[in-house]
């Protein structure tokens, strides 16, 4: 495996030259080529093949989509719903229990097991005490949560006070995302997320007083009214906290696709130099307080359970992000929620009608999906590997698929040659090795490997890799 120990590089003349617009790769092939031909039917016919086939059934990871918001983030680009009124969270609920025994239905009952779970949204904290409790309950009437499993939540400091991070931990949950993105009042207004230091350090020591075996923070360089100097304090203030993991997302700002983000003016934004700028300090303040690079925006201390399994080569990525497990069935519950079962990704209807409806007609609520090729699986396979190991070995993949790697991939060796000559990777006889000035990188180099960018090089639909 590659050396872990080798310094990050941020080389900003290597970052300006190939910083290009690509997928961030939570599955391969992405959700952009989902189609309406993988529909209901056929996402019922995978669950069914499963239960058909009891060999090496590992368990499960679930998802529950939890879309609601009291208040919204100018910057969010996630499917949301903006409401106060808990009458709609109440009915969501019900239908998120159909949806759970409709999917079930067409399961072994005894294949019930689950090591990995996780809440997203929206604001998952958005449900009152009674509806935690009464989510999970239904959770545990269907599956079963394995001991030493992977239990989270994203969670808005602004809505969690001490009795509810109590109530996460009676509930199983063990892991935590904290959003924080800056602490700067500034930026804090300039997105419409007003957020002290001491009720988002307090969800912290909480989560720890409660046990939480990882603590994750989340940021966002970019922002409107952003400076270095701002950031660099939110830095320090974060590191003094200590996460167990730090995500330092970029903000692609596309207000034709989202629109609460045509609330921020472009003259507010930072100018390209000073992205950079702050990046670049984020990385050297992280590495020298001893945190491990994972990928792409993801950083850990080398004793958490992301740098151990990079380390071990057992990392792996998948719709939440990276992982500790590796590649389990998905499946996942609510609108927009995304789940694989098998050689195949399904993805929910995106609004509350039609989940509703489908589900009043006990019809699955999937729209579109798609089933893998041989060819799709072999080219996830490498990407994976890119991204979570920073390196491949041919031999490896000749064993697993029966191919010659070099002939079979001869076009996107060559074309990786610029990235070699230009010092991101070595292309080594049996091997290709992510060095680490284009570790940043990854999902630039990984791009090469994508059959349906070559297809059709519409890159647009895509943020910045960096």
């Amino acid at each position: 495996m590659a050396s872990f120990t080798d310094h990050l590089v941020f080389d900003e003349a290597l970052i300006r030259r190939f910083d290009i617009n690509g997928p961030r790769y939570t599955s391969y092939p992405t959700a952009d080529r989902f189609g309406p031909e993988f529909g209901a039917d056929a996402y019922r016919e995978r669950l069914e093949r499963r239960r058909d086939d009891p060999q090496d059934r590992k368990p499960f990871s679930l998802y529950f989509h939890l879309p609601f918001c009291t208040t919204i983030c100018y910057y969010c680009a996630c499917n949301k719903i903006i409401t106060k009124d808990h009458g709609r969270s109440a009915k969501y609920l019900k239908y998120l229990g159909r949806e759970l025994a409709l999917q079930t239905g067409f399961l072994d009952p005894d294949d019930n097991a689950v090591e990995q779970l996780h809440w997203g949204g929206g604001t998952p904290t958005f449900l009152s005490h009674d509806e935690m409790r009464q989510l999970m309950d239904m959770t545990r009437r269907h599956f079963r949560l394995l001991d030493g499993g992977e239990y989270s939540i994203e969670v808005d400091p602004r809505k969690v006070d001490r009795a509810t991070v109590d109530l996460l931990a009676e509930l199983g949950f063990n892991r935590m995302s904290l959003g924080v993105q800056d602490f700067d009042e500034r930026v804090q207004q300039a997105v419409n997320r007003i957020q002290s230091e001491e009720e988002t350090f307090a969800v912290m020591d909480a989560a720890r007083a409660n046990g939480f075996k990882s603590i994750s923070i989340d940021l966002i360089y970019g922002l409107p009214k952003q400076s270095v100097e701002g950031f660099d304090r939110t830095l320090d203030r974060v590191l003094a906290a200590s996460p167990d993991r730090l995500s330092i997302y970029n903000y692609a700002h596309l207000p034709t696709l989202f629109k609460p983000q045509r609330r921020i003016l472009d003259a507010d934004l930072p100018t390209p130099d000073a992205r950079l700028q702050i990046l670049a300090r984020a990385i050297d303040k992280l590495t020298s307080a001893g945190y491990v690079f994972i990928g792409m925006d993801h950083f850990a201390k080398p004793d958490d359970e992301l740098a151990v399994a990079q380390r071990a080569g057992r990392l792996h990525r998948n719709f939440q992000g990276y992982s500790t497990h590796s590649d389990r069935d998905m499946l996942s519950f609510g609108i927009t929620s995304i789940g694989k079962v098998g050689t195949s990704y399904s993805q929910n209807v995106k609004t509350l009608d039609e989940y509703y409806e489908r589900l009043d007609n006990g019809i699955l609520p999937v729209f579109r999906g798609i089933s893998l090729t041989p060819e799709d699986v072999l080219r996830r396979a490498v990407i994976q590997s890119l991204m979570c190991h920073f390196e491949l070995s041919f031999a490896a993949f000749e064993k697993e698929f029966g191919i010659d790697f070099p002939r079979h991939f001869a076009v996107e060796l060559a074309e990786l040659g610029e990235m070699e000559q230009a010092g991101l990777l070595r292309i080594e006889p049996g091997r290709i090795v992510v060095l680490p000035p284009g570790r940043m990188l990854v999902r630039a180099i990984s791009m090469a490997f994508d059959a349906y960018l070559r297809a059709n090089r519409t890159q647009n639909r895509y943020s910045k890799v960096i």
